[in-house]
């Protein structure tokens, strides 16, 4: 199962962002084609180095990495990257990671 992390660092306006998020982009997320789960995280989110705590952490499920691909190659797909940018304008205040994840 493939995996798409977001981890979003505390915005400028808290309020505001989660209006969005909750209100707006995960709507739009959960039309993805393909998707198979969408979880949030939020605080307390911890780091074992005590690095700065992130605001929230999205988690997207997808069969494989080819499906999450062709789920962002849609217009679903890409309002969903556009709308990202209301979220975090800055490339800095979000981090995200894609990967095939296998049970061992």
């Amino acid at each position: 199962m493939a995996r798409m992390i977001v981890i979003y660092r505390t915005p400028k306006d808290p309020a505001a962002f989660d209006a969005h998020y909750f209100d707006v982009h995960v709507p739009l997320a959960k039309r993805l084609p393909g998707l198979r789960k969408y979880e949030v995280s939020r605080r307390p989110i911890l780091t074992p180095a005590g690095d700065p705590e992130p605001y929230l952490v999205g988690t997207l499920y997808f069969d494989d990495l080819a499906a999450l691909r062709r789920a962002f190659a849609t217009p679903e797909g890409q309002a969903c990257a556009a709308d990202r940018r209301v979220l975090a304008p800055e490339d800095d205040d979000v981090q995200m990671y894609l990967f095939d994840a296998a049970e061992v």
